[in-house]
């Protein structure tokens, strides 16, 4: 049965529905009405007030609306319907909510007087809206002001409304036992909208003096003091109070703000920067700030009492940034603010701070713990901090007199200067780059050393459209190099003092090959020898005369027969020149003397390396420079969770996937190491370094990062032992090693360099992959039987019970019927990036074939190599894989050892061969091969 109370329930939210409803059209649609957009900037903001209002009451009826329709659905099926269905029993926080956000809304309105405000222009009409009005009203005098009308009209309803919630769910509790299930939603819900009650009280009581205030203050004080969202929490003309050493004539305490008044001076101070020290005395309490120390006394116990209450509780409620429910003070969280906050701040006093922003952890007024510190002439320091000064580890820009360029200081600091070990200027890796707007746009990535570039480093010149790949001395490229060039042209040579000196290779990109000599711009000088895409060869002087091109006196060999596209793949430049163990050691070192030296917390910013942008955007971003904001205990702690995660995950899948969430986590060492090498990937090998003559030197650098991670890996996990006390593992000889790395390590972190990886593929094996999709294309338009005859597999091994027919169908004329199974299995093989999971595909389309077969034979039957062969071409032909060269050349050369000579070989090696055959003539021109000989295949 349903209760009265229920009943009573929704005749009120009948009446509250209309009544918004009215309320909508009466007065917040007149209110914004349909004149222009007013010029007074005051004005304007009161009708956004409004409208911020008008959509609180939308909401507000929306709910009501909604709490209608379940005592409805309720009333009419009693039965069926619990009482636990009811919107403001199982949605009382939503409900609350909504309330509330009406309430913030009206309250700023009537903070800043937006109802007469916003009326102020249409007062005649208003005046005729009266009777209107008191419709909605009662107790309100028909001689008050339109404001005053106004202001009632949008309250009272509200709070009748609120006030019988409270007690008809009061009633409704009184009337359901306690066995019920509903019993403490009720309880629930008539505690919420009790407390809403007086939640609504303060607002409006705050409301209210603030706009007295703002009444009581000069113009002046008031547009540099109000805001919407500013109430007044104490005045000390109510209460008195005595500011020292400022000598405030009036002392304001705001929701957001502390606010001191001297003469025509305002001193504001944001709470969120605000520390009580409380006194001994009773007497006097203590307020520290970032720069001052201000003491509050009073000759009135109990007034000081409630000063230091109140600023107190303004704090914790500005550091939460909500209000206080039901009232400040009572809300559920910690009534004391926290010693150690977060929050930015710009100084102002006169010293080496001066207009300096702070943004960080602080303590009891001072930067403390991890934080940014910025200058307006661009210095910025991100490190570190204790009592207000640098200390621990720290990064220090510097910028320099010319524009774009900065000294870096990366270090660590004893109470504001620098000490112990150091890097001043730009040291070991790093990444420079210039604005887009710099006579000569660069980006260099690469190692340093004394901030000069030396060593391994690579350089994109964006305006040449060049990158060079190579080493560096005194600032300048110094020993052998690679130039790539955005037209798709390759030099690699050796290069002095800047320079190119000496013979070297050139390689264009239709694979003619220059071995001589060169300019400075890779135009053809002095002797060389040029070997043509179709193998001749033309041996001579070269030279260029100014408006005459290039001209040359040699001879021209054309007898050669044109290069095998296996001898012209092999055409990879760098490789022997850069060895892959020496060319990111600047990356890989600080992370093994991280490890070397324990794994210490307050070091891991070490690892980071530095990245030096323009000024804009060094503002912008400074992923590389900025510090977890962590106190130095808190890093410590996080790194003893590391090594405790590695101890509990080493059994083999446990510690795949402690492994791959190390490397998903920028937080981890192994996660940060794999950033800086993905860093260094694409610096390198993305833009116009996808080129197919890097392509070796892209594969053999992916595994040599792979061993390092492995390395790093395997030495955090010796930390992890010592550190419990356990003895260490035993160091892995060099097979065992390259199992782990390429079983495990080397398949969790192909993706990360997947993309340009397979870019390197597909560019390198584009001609063979050319021929083989001529030939699927042609394949294609056989019929299943046709193809199936045109491959001479015998007819014995048709699957025909596959190809069901329609009564139009001839079976001479059906498609992708046959072996389908195996064609979509194999089509997977795109799905992943790691070479063990394509190969698992590739050995379930060979199982799905033979399964097939012995499906049609009626018993199991192993294939012989020359029925595997044309059918594992058919199913080729109908998966229809694009790039399956570049798919195959990556599998073979990524997968790991132990699958050499095995099985997954021996289907690689099947698959490589349809992939050949496929490109022959006879496939793309429909000749009909007759037997296989599966011993030339092979």
């Amino acid at each position: 049965m349903c209760s009265p109370e229920e009943e009573a329930l929704r005749r009120l939210e009948e009446v509250f529905s209309a009544t918004l409803a009215r309320i909508n059209s009466l007065v917040l649609q007149p209110l914004l009405g349909t004149t222009p957009e007013p010029s007074d900037p005051q004005i304007r903001e009161c009708l956004r007030l409004v409208q911020q209002l008008h959509q609180s009451s939308q909401r507000l009826w929306e709910v009501t609306e909604e709490s209608l329709h379940s005592l409805r659905e309720r009333l009419g099926h009693q039965d069926a319907v619990g009482l636990e269905s009811l919107l403001l029993l199982r949605d009382a926080d939503r409900v609350l909510q909504v309330h509330v956000e009406y309430i913030e809304s009206y309250a700023s309105c009537v903070a800043v007087q937006a109802f007469p405000k916003a009326a102020k222009k249409r007062r005649e009409f208003w005046r005729g809206q009266r009777k209107a009005l008191g419709q909605l009203l009662s107790g309100v005098s028909s001689e008050a002001s339109v404001g005053t009308a106004l202001t009632q009209a949008l309250r009272q309803p509200l709070a009748h409304h609120v006030q019988q919630y409270v007690l008809l769910l009061l009633s409704l509790g009184d009337s359901v036992m306690e066995p019920h299930p509903a019993r403490e939603l009720v309880v629930h819900a008539a505690t919420l909208f009790g407390n809403l009650q007086s939640f609504m009280r303060q607002a409006l009581d705050q409301a209210l003096a603030t706009q007295a205030l703002w009444h009581s203050l000069s113009s002046r004080l008031r547009d540099v003091l109000c805001t919407p969202a500013r109430r007044l929490l104490q005045d000390s003309q109510d209460v008195a109070v005595t500011v020292t050493p400022l000598r405030a004539e009036r002392v304001l305490l705001f929701n957001d703000a502390l606010v001191l008044l001297q003469g025509h001076s305002v001193h504001t101070f944001d709470l969120k920067l605000v520390w009580v020290d409380p006194g001994q005395d009773g007497y006097t309490f203590h307020l520290l700030t970032p720069e001052d120390k201000l003491s509050f006394c009073s000759k009135n116990p109990r007034d000081l009492m409630v000063w230091q209450w109140k600023v107190t509780q303004a704090v914790c409620q500005a550091l939460r940034g909500k209000k206080d429910f039901p009232v400040l003070g009572a809300g559920l969280e910690p009534s004391e603010p926290p010693a150690c906050r977060c929050v930015a701040y710009t100084f102002r006093a006169e010293g080496r701070l001066c207009q300096a922003t702070y943004e960080g952890e602080w303590c009891w007024g001072r930067p403390h713990g991890r934080g940014t510190l910025r200058w307006p002439d661009g210095r910025n320091h991100v490190g570190s901090f204790c009592q207000g000064l640098e200390h621990g580890f720290g990064i220090r820009l510097v910028p320099q007199a010319s524009e774009d360029k900065f000294d870096c200081y990366k270090c660590h600091w004893r109470e504001g200067s620098m000490c112990g070990y150091g890097i001043c200027l730009r040291h070991g890796f790093g990444v420079l780059e210039s604005t887009p707007q710099a006579p000569q746009p660069c980006r260099y990535t690469g190692h340093w050393e004394k901030g000069q570039r030396s060593g391994y480093g690579i350089e994109e010149d964006s305006d040449r459209g060049e990158r060079y790949i190579g080493m560096w001395q005194a600032d300048q490229r110094h020993g052998p190099g690679v130039m790539v060039t955005q037209a798709g042209v390759c030099y690699q040579g050796t290069f002095q003092a800047d320079k190119i000196v000496g013979p070297g290779i050139l390689l264009s990109e239709d694979d003619s090959l220059y071995e001589g000599t060169f300019t400075r711009d890779l135009t053809l000088v002095g002797k060389g020898k040029v070997t043509f895409p179709n193998g001749f060869t033309l041996e001579g002087t070269f030279g260029s005369g100014a408006g005459k091109g290039l001209h040359t006196q040699g001879v021209l060999d054309t007898a050669a027969f044109p290069p095998d596209p296996s001898s012209t793949r092999k055409r990879q430049l760098g490789v022997g020149a850069f060895p892959v163990e020496s060319r990111w050691q600047g990356v890989y070192g600080p992370f093994r003397d991280f490890v070397s030296a324990g794994c210490p917390g307050d070091e891991q910013e070490a690892l980071l390396g530095f990245h030096v942008q323009n000024s804009r955007e060094l503002r912008k971003s400074q992923e590389y420079l900025c510090c977890e904001r962590t106190q130095p205990e808190a890093c410590a702690g996080r790194m003893e969770d590391v090594l405790d995660e590695l101890l509990l995950h080493r059994e083999p899948r446990a510690l795949r996937e402690c492994l791959g969430k190390a490397l998903s986590s920028s937080l981890h060492p192994l996660g940060k190491l794999l950033r800086m090498l993905m860093l260094t990937f694409q610096a390198t090998y993305a833009g116009i370094g996808a080129n197919k003559h890097l392509q070796t030197l892209a594969q053999e650098e992916v595994k040599q990062h792979a061993r390092e991670l492995w390395a790093v890996y395997r030495g955090l996990l010796q930390v992890a032992l010592r550190r419990k006390g356990q003895a260490p593992e035993e160091d892995e000889d060099l097979e065992a090693r390259d199992l782990q790395v390429h079983g495990l390590m080397l398949p969790l972190m192909l993706p990360s360099f997947y993309s340009e990886l397979f870019t390197l593929y597909l560019l390198l094996h584009e001609s063979e992959d050319s021929l083989y999709s001529q030939g699927i294309a042609n394949l294609s338009l056989f019929p299943d039987t046709k193809l199936l005859e045109f491959l001479d597999v015998q007819k014995h091994l048709w699957p025909l019970k596959d190809l069901t027919l329609t009564t139009n169908q001839r079976l001479s004329l059906v498609r992708d019927k046959c072996f389908l199974s195996a064609t979509e299995c194999l089509q997977k093989i795109i799905t992943t990036v790691d070479p063990r999971e394509k190969l698992e595909v590739l050995e379930k389309t060979y199982g799905e074939i033979e399964a097939t077969v012995s499906r049609v034979l009626g018993q199991e039957y192993k294939l012989p190599m020359d029925d595997l062969l044309p059918l594992l071409i058919y199913v080729v032909s109908r998966a229809r894989i694009q790039h399956l060269g570049a798919e195959i050349h990556l599998i073979r050369d990524m997968m790991d050892p132990i699958h050499t000579g095995g099985l997954y070989d021996f289907l690689l090696t099947a698959l490589e061969s349809c992939y050949e055959h496929i490109q022959k003539e006879d496939m793309r021109l429909h000749r009909f091969p007759g037997r296989w000989d599966s011993k030339e295949l092979w």
